[in-house]
């Protein structure tokens, strides 16, 4: 009976060689990605929008959800008046926030509780944390909650002019 040795061989040199293009194609990758602070320096991106009036910093109680749509029918939303200042919020107090209503995971319709200051989707209880910028708390989604960039005029207007997540069911945030 003859034995083939050759073919071990040929496997072993194949592995190798093919190790060895991986190994220089890495390299090469890492060599031509930006410096760090080049990276750091690039601003997230954000896709804008028209600038849309939603209400009136008079048309705000505390604590409680005023509905809106942005940026278009089709993506329901709040501006919740948290009293008191957080991340993101706009307002001679900036305790103003938007966020869009339809959850990340599913696109169930969320609802504000005022309590622990979260909205809360039915479905599949997932929870995101006005205060902090909609970040998820707890549940199934795997993305926190879309918050409108926002900005109030002289006369208290509030307008949204982008929003900094993917909305839930677009394949971008583009109209």
């Amino acid at each position: 009976m003859k034995r083939c040795d050759t073919l071990v061989d040929i496997g072993r040199r194949q592995f190798l060689r093919g190790a060895g293009v991986a190994t220089v194609g890495a390299a090469t990758a890492i060599v031509t990605l930006p410096a760090p602070e080049a990276r750091a320096a690039t601003p997230l991106a954000r896709v804008s929008y028209p600038s849309n009036r939603l209400a009136n910093i008079a048309d705000l109680k505390v604590d409680e959800a005023f509905d809106v749509a942005y940026p278009d029918d089709d993506a329901p939303g709040v501006l919740i008046k948290l009293g008191r200042a957080v991340p993101g919020g706009v307002g001679p107090d900036g305790d103003i926030v938007g966020f869009t209503t339809l959850c990340p995971h599913k696109g169930y319709l969320l609802n504000f509780n005022a309590a622990d200051r979260t909205l809360n989707c039915p479905g599949h209880y997932s929870r995101f944390d006005c205060e902090a910028g909609g970040q998820q708390v707890w549940g199934h989604a795997t993305q926190n909650l879309p918050q409108y960039a926002m900005r109030v005029d002289e006369k208290g207007d509030i307008y949204a002019e982008g929003v900094d997540e993917l909305l839930h069911g677009r394949l971008s945030n583009v109209l």
